[in-house]
């Protein structure tokens, strides 16, 4: 039984050491030339100008939000579309149903303008 993992583990073995030695090598071989641009912190390409602790706009929540759903949605139609044969009438009326509350909810969110950033 245990000879049925072994290429597994050895396989496993290999790739780690592999990607161990490229670490290690690119930390050995790889330019060190840290100017103060590079050392400077940074978040969405420029610099902080207010607290850290600021509040948001709940716009950006909504949105982030909203790609997550959407987001999903697409994560649920590969797998439905690749077994779409298998479920037959009842997973097609299933999906269509999803589909809607998916567009209902869209069509919702951009009447009340929760996708407009101003």
């Amino acid at each position: 039984m245990l000879e049925n993992y072994l290429p597994i583990l050895i396989f496993l073995v290999v790739a780690g050491g592999f990607g161990a030695v490229l670490i290690v090598l690119g930390f050995l071989l790889g330019p060190r030339r840290p100017d103060a641009e590079k050392l400077s912190p940074y978040e969405c390409g420029f610099e902080a100008f207010e607290d850290s602790r600021m509040k948001f706009d709940v716009r950006y929540y909504l949105v982030a939000i909203l790609f997550i759903i959407f987001d999903l949605e697409i994560a649920f139609l590969f797998p439905w579309a690749v077994a779409l044969r298998e479920l037959g009438g009842f997973g097609l009326v299933s999906m269509l149903v999803f589909l809607t509350i998916l567009v209902v909810g869209f069509i919702y969110e951009w009447k009340k303008g929760a996708l407009e950033w101003d």
